[in-house]
């Protein structure tokens, strides 16, 4: 079979998705440009064909996806007015699965998507892939039926950071590293500032050993204090000599529909803390068993999550590592191909 995915930033956990989906067919990926402010170097084998969308105008995209003739067509929402048109082409002729990771909140903007879904999407997408159960109520909103939706639309390199697991979960019980580790950008949305505020005042409040280290890079100037590191952009191969000297992971969130981020961080065995805004906290996070929630934008919730594991064991933290790589395992690669076949047949 030919898999045609029209995607916008393509990111390493949707290529070993890819790579995963290789072994049973051909793959194919048109892909915007590399966002400047998350400049990913991959690893793309030569199973996988990309293509970069700025290299084609329309003409020439609607040629390159008619030389593919794929059996299928995966298409990231409906943000691309020129993915629409060629997967439009293609509707009842093939699977065309339009992709979405948008929470229903019930806006008036979501509202007249209802409406309007019916007249547009519902004419060019015969099924949805979502990551989760918000994202699910959203399209069954939108009017696909329950049979054309599959959740798992998100999956991190499983294998990979469950290696990391296994080769720190050994020093990790010698000596737990007392560390909180952020990675994301720097942007007002990501609830970074409040966790800084948060940091810092429990640290006056209550002098400990723990640091922050915080991987990104954004617009926001990073704070200065003596327990709080910044180390800029990582790529994901150099992200494990940071997990290795880290124990929790913390994503403090205004607005997160998934973060894949935290699959990655709950493969390799961290406790964590996560706003309510995070959508994979559904997934990978059960309260008091393997971290805590906090509301966003709430500096004395953030403080109290952090107070919570800095006076915790360590044999309580690794209990809790140990659940999070548990719960890791209930999305994969594999799994992901095995909802993608679903739609396909």
């Amino acid at each position: 079979m030919k898999f045609l995915f029209l995607y916008t930033e393509i990111a390493e956990y949707f290529l070993a998705c890819c790579k995963e989906l290789a072994k049973d067919g051909e793959v194919h990926i048109v892909r915007w440009p590399v966002n400047k402010e998350a400049p990913f170097q991959f690893h793309v084998g030569e199973q996988i064909n990309i293509y970069s969308k700025s290299n084609y105008n329309q003409d020439q995209l609607k040629q390159l996806v008619e030389t593919i003739n794929p059996d299928v067509i995966i298409c990231s929402g409906w943000i691309d007015k020129d993915y629409l048109k060629i997967t439009k082409k293609y509707f009842r002729k093939i699977p065309t699965v339009m992709t979405c990771d948008t929470h229903w909140n019930g806006s008036l903007k979501q509202r007249l998507a209802m409406v309007a879904s019916r007249f547009t999407l519902l004419n060019i997408f015969s099924q949805a892939w979502v990551p989760g159960q918000a994202q699910k109520q959203y399209v069954l909103n939108l009017g696909f039926k329950e049979n054309n939706i599959e959740t798992g639309f998100y999956s991190c390199d499983l294998d990979h950071f469950a290696s990391i697991y296994q080769n720190q979960k050994t020093q990790k019980e010698i000596l737990f590293p007392k560390r909180f580790i952020y990675v994301g950008r720097y942007y007002e949305f990501k609830g970074i500032m409040e966790l800084w505020q948060a940091f810092i005042e429990l640290q006056a409040e209550q002098p400990n050993e723990w640091e922050l280290w915080c991987l990104g890079v954004g617009d926001i100037e990073p704070v200065q204090h003596p327990k709080i590191k910044h180390f800029g952009f990582v790529q994901p191969k150099d992200l494990a000599t940071y997990t290795a000297q880290t124990g929790v992971f913390i994503l403090p969130s205004r607005f997160e529909p998934w973060g894949v981020v935290v699959h990655e961080f709950a493969a390799s065995g961290f406790p964590l803390l996560l706003s309510d805004k995070v959508g994979s906290a559904e997934q990978f996070l059960h309260e008091e068993k393997n971290g805590f929630t906090f509301k966003s934008e709430n500096v004395k919730e953030i403080r109290q999550a952090l107070k919570n594991l800095i006076n915790m064991k360590d044999a309580d933290l690794l209990a809790m590592s140990n659940y999070s790589h548990h719960l890791s395992k209930t999305i994969s690669p594999k799994s992901w191909v095995d909802s993608l076949m679903k739609m396909a047949k």
